[in-house]
């Protein structure tokens, strides 16, 4: 049987494409193992889906809900003591597998740890705006200044100064004391001169980069057939489709959830509000917990969200329209400005927004219009990236 450790670090959004590949790769026989932050939620889900759990690192909720954004360096030091995680802790894990899959740049471990052992290794991310093109900017990262005025080839050169700034110091240590030469560039490194892309190529496509061999297999999602609550259900039930309100692990500007109501019920709709790891409240409003999404958008009259990269793609295969509302962080500008791209909807700056912005927004979003693109888009949408990446996966491991 061919073992394969998969391993990420971040929310939700991050831990559950790595899912869908896991239980691909368990249909077609591997033996697969995962790192993820030891937040129950995480661990509890992937034991109970048959797949051994890695914690590693500390938990991400705690860091996600604190009073206050950390410091540049707090960040810092948080960046490093992960580094230093990881390569305790993948040796082990790794230990009588074939291949290493590591989801995300904070995976600085994984590469070396893979080549110390003989193993594949796989970098995979989530979009396209992740990957150095002249194409597009690199994507803002937390506690780092975000430039501007300058060419995307120089942005993406500072970038991987930046990062090379934060590990490759420590990450040569660890690569010496494994016997292996040390790196240059640590973000391409990283990256692999073959990174996968786990978008969908209509939604999210990947710009034509020489230098670079993408291999973009689909969004790695797994079908959802959770009932919705029956409470839930009866609100559906009881009258026109309601628009959506909900932002997953991130918490929206201020503000911005009341507007979205109050824009929703000026046009005559209901609003759900999806409480999300924010706790996310609006006084009068349906408030719901985690529940299918596949199940749920297509029931909707429009999602308002920050950007996430499941919700986008979720969104844009039940053929909603969409508000995207992203603060600048990773890769949620991106998917706002896809959105727009492909107008199945209206996107804004999180930080900048006005009301009357949030306004026009919902003026596009609900047009039938637009509504009208988001059914022809979702035609156009896949849903087998994780079982075309796991086929590929094992294919070359043979």
């Amino acid at each position: 049987m061919t073992g394969v450790l998969l391993s990420t670090y971040g929310t939700r959004g991050d831990v559950e494409p790595l899912v869908a590949l896991a239980v691909e790769l368990q249909a077609l026989g591997a033996d697969v193992r995962m790192c993820t932050p030891p937040d129950e939620e995480f661990t509890d889900r992937l034991a109970g889906l048959g797949i051994e759990p890695v914690p590693a690192g500390p938990p991400v909720r705690a860091l996600m809900r604190a009073a206050a954004p950390p410091t540049a360096a707090e960040l810092t030091r948080y960046r490093t003591e992960l580094l230093e995680t990881q390569f305790a802790v993948l040796p082990a894990a790794a230990e009588g597998c074939a291949a290493v899959v590591a989801a995300g740049l904070a995976q600085v471990a994984a590469r070396s740890v893979a080549e110390a052992a003989g193993l594949r290794y796989v970098y995979v991310t989530y979009a396209a705006v992740n990957l150095p093109s002249p194409h597009h900017a690199p994507p803002p990262r937390p506690g780092w200044p975000e430039p501007s005025g300058v060419a995307n080839e120089t942005r993406w050169e500072q970038d991987a100064q930046r990062v090379n700034a934060q590990f490759r110091e420590p990450l040569n240590a660890h690569r010496a004391a494994l016997g292996l030469p040390p790196v240059a560039n640590v973000r391409d490194h990283v990256y692999s001169p073959r990174p996968w892309l786990a978008a969908d190529p209509v939604l999210g496509p990947w710009p034509d980069t020489p230098g670079l061999e993408v291999v973009q297999t689909g969004a790695w999602t797994q079908p959802d057939e959770r009932p919705l609550p029956a409470e839930l259900t009866a609100f559906l039930a009881d009258g026109p489709p309601p628009v959506y309100v909900g932002f997953g692990s991130i918490g929206p500007a201020p503000d911005i959830a009341r507007w979205s109501v109050e824009a929703s019920r000026a046009r005559g709709h209901r609003v759900l509000v999806s409480r999300g790891w924010a706790g996310l409240a609006v006084d009068d409003c349906f408030a719901i917990g985690d529940v299918s999404h596949q199940r749920l958008f297509g029931r909707l009259a429009a999602v308002v969200h920050h950007g996430g990269a499941g919700t986008t793609q979720t969104a844009a295969r039940a053929g909603v329209p969409q508000v995207v509302v992203p603060i600048r962080v990773a890769d949620n500008p991106y998917w706002a400005g896809q959105v727009a791209a492909h107008e199945v909807g209206a996107a804004l700056d999180g930080p900048t927004a006005t009301y009357e912005a949030l306004t026009a927004a919902f003026e596009t979003a609900l047009a039938p219009e637009t509504r009208a693109r988001a059914k022809a888009l979702a035609a156009k949408i896949r849903a087998d990236g994780a079982k075309t990446a796991a086929r590929l996966l094992l294919d070359e491991l043979r």
